[in-house]
């Protein structure tokens, strides 16, 4: 999904309806778990359904989860679990275009490499982070001012 505001910025993130579905998926599988007839059963179904709630709450406390400000101070903003980080443009070492091989198909992956508190932070975002084709994104960074650090 793909936001942009007055402010110059454009942001892309998990789509509402996909995290929303998750959500209710989370939902049936603690109905589930509270139906079971056996310990194993309603402990296993249990693990299933808090580690799928808390996929969903991490993509709602992530949103949204890339943005672009561009402007005079060109940087990205990447939301995290623990609140957004930003990173100016001297920060981010390179923006590229990865394809992995996922489950018999290919999968595209934008990475970015960004200098965090000192250290090196490879960042990657697929389609389901980024709500839309990374292809989209990386070609809107460059357009946007960031092809000095894309390959």
């Amino acid at each position: 999904m793909n936001a942009v505001d007055s402010a110059g910025s454009t942001s892309w993130t998990t789509p509402t309806a996909g995290l929303v579905a998750v959500s209710g998926g989370g939902l049936i599988l603690v109905v589930a778990a509270v139906l079971a007839q056996d310990g194993p059963s309603r402990l296993l179904v249990g693990l299933a359904a808090v580690a799928v709630l808390g996929m969903a709450v991490l993509g709602f406390r992530q949103r949204p989860r890339l943005t672009m400000v561009s402007g005079p101070a060109p940087r990205l903003v990447v939301g995290t679990l623990t609140g957004p980080k930003e990173y100016p443009l001297d920060r981010i070492d390179r923006i590229r275009m990865v394809s992995y091989r996922r489950l018999g198909r290919k999968s595209a992956m934008l990475e970015i490499d960004v200098q965090h508190e000192g250290s090196e932070r490879l960042l990657i975002f697929g389609r389901w982070d980024l709500g839309t084709n990374p292809h989209d994104v990386y070609d809107a960074l460059v357009v946007n001012g960031f092809a000095s650090v894309a390959d």
